[in-house]
Formats: C-alpha cells, sequence, structure tokens
C-alpha cells in the first residue's frame, strides 16, 4: 500500500474527533472568564478548553500532515502552487447558478484549505497566549487567537454548507 491512501484514511479517522473537538471550544468560548490569565476562580469551561485546546492543537497538526504532506498541499492551497484556475472557474459557475465540483482542488478543497490554516492559526495562538499568560503579550496573543477562532468558525460554517451541497447534488444525481 502506498503512502497516499495510508494518509487519507488515516486523515479521515481523525476528522471527526478534531470537528467534535472544535465544535466544543467555539461552543465554550463566549464562557470563558479568561483575559490575561487563567483566573484563581477558573471553572471546568476555562480548563476543559485550554486542555481541549491543546489537543486540538496537536491534532490538528498531525490531521494537517495527514492532509498536505507530498503533493496533497496542492490540492488545499492551490493559489500556493499557481493553480488558482479551478477556484476562479468554480466562483465564476456559482454566478451562473453552477454548484463547484468537489474534486480537483477547486472552491470547495481551498475552503478546507482555508480551514485548516485557520484552525493551526487558532491553536498556535492558544498556545501562545497560554505560555505568556500574565504578561504585557498576554492580550495580543489573545485578541489574534480570538480573530482566528472567528475565522475558524465561518470557514467551518462553510465548509459544513459546502459538504450539505455536495451531498445533496449527489442524492439528485
Amino acid at each position: 500500500m502506498s503512502a497516499a491512501p495510508r494518509a487519507e484514511g488515516f486523515a479521515a479517522r481523525q476528522h471527526v474527533p478534531l470537528a467534535l473537538l472544535v465544535v466544543f471550544l467555539l461552543a465554550s468560548s463566549p464562557w470563558l472568564g479568561m483575559r490575561k490569565s487563567i483566573p484563581a476562580d477558573a471553572g471546568w469551561v476555562d480548563y476543559a478548553h485550554v486542555g481541549l485546546g491543546l489537543a486540538a492543537l496537536a491534532l490538528s497538526l498531525v490531521y494537517a500532515y495527514a492532509c498536505l504532506h507530498g503533493r496533497r498541499w496542492r490540492l488545499y492551497l492551490p493559489w500556493l502552487a499557481g493553480r488558482a484556475g479551478g477556484i476562479v472557474r468554480d466562483l465564476a459557475g456559482l454566478g451562473r447558478g453552477r454548484l463547484p465540483s468537489a474534486e480537483g482542488g477547486g472552491l470547495y478543497a481551498a475552503l478546507e484549505g482555508l480551514l485548516l490554516l485557520a484552525l493551526l492559526a487558532a491553536g498556535v495562538t492558544g498556545a501562545g497566549w497560554l505560555f505568556v499568560q500574565g504578561t504585557a503579550d498576554a492580550l495580543a496573543w489573545r485578541e489574534v487567537h480570538v480573530l482566528a477562532a472567528r475565522c475558524v468558525l465561518g470557514l467551518l460554517v462553510a465548509h459544513v454548507v459546502t459538504v450539505s451541497l455536495h451531498l445533496l447534488d449527489f442524492l439528485r444525481n
């Protein structure tokens, strides 16, 4: 068995656990009492967010490797390979009422790649905030972390919508 199918299977097994972690982290964020540092009276939600956030960072790094290793990064990050044509074609098709193809590195794959990058950014900035907590830099790290998490939320919604549209299109055919 070549490395590509093994990596795809490995990434597929990580997808649901990582998605569940991300949903918990996004859902718990409004109840966090953390600003410059973890407060002395922090509750279970604060500690669960920190602990599961670090777990999500580790899992997202492994997931990113499984998704992007070898030449697969060209599928999820086509603009880095100078292949934005599929994205442009899919956007033009949307303007004409056609759903993008789920294959071939077009708009759907680019959204998945952006979601993966935003997830990595949220994890790294969350860990950075944790490691500098209590310092003057903590609020800046937190601000960037919140921005990255909002990008994750927006791209996650777009991902769910595009997967749903793809499944609907698949069922109609």
